[in-house]
Protein backbone atom coordinates (compact mmCIF):
# COMPACT_ATOMS: atom_id res chain seq x y z
CA UNK A 1 0.00 0.00 0.00
CA UNK A 2 1.32 3.48 -0.92
CA UNK A 3 1.47 6.02 1.89
CA UNK A 4 0.07 9.36 0.65
CA UNK A 5 1.47 12.35 2.53
CA UNK A 6 -1.03 14.46 4.37
CA UNK A 7 -1.30 18.20 3.94
CA UNK A 8 0.31 18.68 7.34
CA UNK A 9 3.31 16.49 6.42
CA UNK A 10 3.77 18.37 3.15
CA UNK A 11 3.62 21.74 4.93
CA UNK A 12 6.22 20.66 7.49
CA UNK A 13 8.48 19.30 4.74
CA UNK A 14 8.18 22.57 2.78
CA UNK A 15 8.98 24.65 5.89
CA UNK A 16 12.05 22.52 6.61
CA UNK A 17 13.17 22.83 2.98
CA UNK A 18 12.82 26.63 3.07
CA UNK A 19 14.76 26.84 6.34
CA UNK A 20 17.61 24.71 4.93
CA UNK A 21 17.82 26.86 1.79
CA UNK A 22 17.77 30.09 3.84
CA UNK A 23 20.56 28.91 6.18
CA UNK A 24 22.63 27.80 3.17
CA UNK A 25 22.24 31.14 1.39
CA UNK A 26 23.13 33.16 4.50
CA UNK A 27 26.18 30.96 5.12
CA UNK A 28 27.39 31.42 1.54
CA UNK A 29 26.91 35.18 1.69
CA UNK A 30 28.88 35.45 4.92
CA UNK A 31 31.65 33.20 3.62
CA UNK A 32 32.03 35.29 0.48
CA UNK A 33 32.28 38.71 2.14
CA UNK A 34 35.47 40.40 1.02
CA UNK A 35 38.18 40.86 3.61
CA UNK A 36 38.57 44.42 4.86
CA UNK A 37 41.50 46.45 3.64
CA UNK A 38 43.04 47.93 0.51
CA UNK A 39 45.99 47.11 -1.74
CA UNK A 40 48.37 49.93 -0.77
CA UNK A 41 49.19 52.27 2.11
CA UNK A 42 48.31 55.24 -0.13
CA UNK A 43 44.82 53.85 -0.73
CA UNK A 44 44.46 53.27 3.00
CA UNK A 45 45.43 56.84 3.89
CA UNK A 46 43.15 58.30 1.21
CA UNK A 47 40.20 56.04 2.11
CA UNK A 48 40.57 56.63 5.84
CA UNK A 49 40.88 60.40 5.43
CA UNK A 50 37.81 60.52 3.19
CA UNK A 51 35.73 58.24 5.43
CA UNK A 52 36.53 60.23 8.58
CA UNK A 53 35.93 63.62 6.96
CA UNK A 54 32.62 62.51 5.43
CA UNK A 55 31.63 60.55 8.53
CA UNK A 56 31.08 57.59 6.19
CA UNK A 57 30.60 54.47 8.33
CA UNK A 58 30.29 52.11 5.37
CA UNK A 59 33.61 53.22 3.87
CA UNK A 60 35.28 53.07 7.28
CA UNK A 61 34.02 49.53 7.95
CA UNK A 62 35.88 48.36 4.82
CA UNK A 63 39.21 49.59 6.22
CA UNK A 64 39.19 48.39 9.81
CA UNK A 65 40.45 45.23 11.45
CA UNK A 66 37.31 44.29 13.32
CA UNK A 67 35.16 41.14 13.44
CA UNK A 68 33.06 41.19 10.24
CA UNK A 69 29.78 40.62 12.06
CA UNK A 70 30.30 43.80 14.12
CA UNK A 71 32.39 46.02 11.81
CA UNK A 72 29.41 47.98 10.46
CA UNK A 73 28.04 48.77 13.92
CA UNK A 74 31.47 49.69 15.26
CA UNK A 75 32.21 51.97 12.29
CA UNK A 76 28.82 53.62 12.66
CA UNK A 77 29.35 54.38 16.34
CA UNK A 78 32.90 55.57 15.62
CA UNK A 79 31.88 58.12 12.97
CA UNK A 80 28.87 59.18 15.06
CA UNK A 81 31.26 60.01 17.90
CA UNK A 82 33.40 62.08 15.53
CA UNK A 83 30.36 63.80 14.03
CA UNK A 84 28.86 64.59 17.44
CA UNK A 85 32.06 66.46 18.30
CA UNK A 86 32.01 68.28 14.97
CA UNK A 87 35.26 66.73 13.75
CA UNK A 88 36.43 68.20 10.45
CA UNK A 89 39.61 68.85 8.45
CA UNK A 90 40.77 65.34 9.37
CA UNK A 91 44.20 64.27 8.13
CA UNK A 92 46.06 60.98 8.42
CA UNK A 93 49.85 60.81 8.66
CA UNK A 94 51.71 57.50 8.58
CA UNK A 95 54.80 56.54 10.59
CA UNK A 96 57.59 55.56 10.34
CA UNK A 97 57.12 56.18 6.59
CA UNK A 98 54.46 56.21 3.88
CA UNK A 99 55.56 52.98 2.16
CA UNK A 100 55.52 50.59 5.11
CA UNK A 101 53.61 52.24 7.95
CA UNK A 102 52.99 50.60 11.29
CA UNK A 103 50.99 53.43 12.81
CA UNK A 104 49.15 56.56 11.84
CA UNK A 105 48.22 59.80 13.53
CA UNK A 106 44.71 61.02 12.89
CA UNK A 107 44.35 64.73 13.49
CA UNK A 108 41.81 67.43 12.82
CA UNK A 109 39.65 70.09 14.40
CA UNK A 110 36.56 69.93 16.57
CA UNK A 111 33.48 72.13 16.27
CA UNK A 112 34.76 74.44 19.03
CA UNK A 113 38.03 75.02 17.12
CA UNK A 114 40.23 72.85 19.33
CA UNK A 115 42.66 70.51 17.59
CA UNK A 116 42.68 66.78 18.25
CA UNK A 117 44.95 63.91 17.38
CA UNK A 118 45.29 60.26 18.26
CA UNK A 119 47.34 57.28 17.13
CA UNK A 120 46.06 54.14 15.48
CA UNK A 121 47.79 50.95 14.41
CA UNK A 122 48.31 50.13 10.73
CA UNK A 123 48.88 46.56 9.59
CA UNK A 124 49.31 44.42 6.51
CA UNK A 125 47.02 41.40 6.82
CA UNK A 126 46.69 38.85 4.02
CA UNK A 127 48.24 41.36 1.57
CA UNK A 128 45.67 44.03 2.48
CA UNK A 129 46.36 47.23 4.44
CA UNK A 130 44.04 47.87 7.39
CA UNK A 131 43.81 49.99 10.54
CA UNK A 132 42.98 49.04 14.10
CA UNK A 133 40.77 51.65 15.73
CA UNK A 134 40.67 51.61 19.48
CA UNK A 135 39.09 54.05 21.89
CA UNK A 136 39.40 56.72 23.10
CA UNK A 137 38.10 59.09 20.48
CA UNK A 138 38.87 62.82 20.64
Amino acid sequence: MIDIPTRRTATVALAIGIAVVWVSVVTLLIAHQPDPGVDSPGQLREGLTTALNRHDAEALSELIDYPPASADDFAKSYVEALASRGAHDVTVKFAPDDLSPTSATVSGKLADGRAFDYAIAVALKDKLWIVSLTPPLP
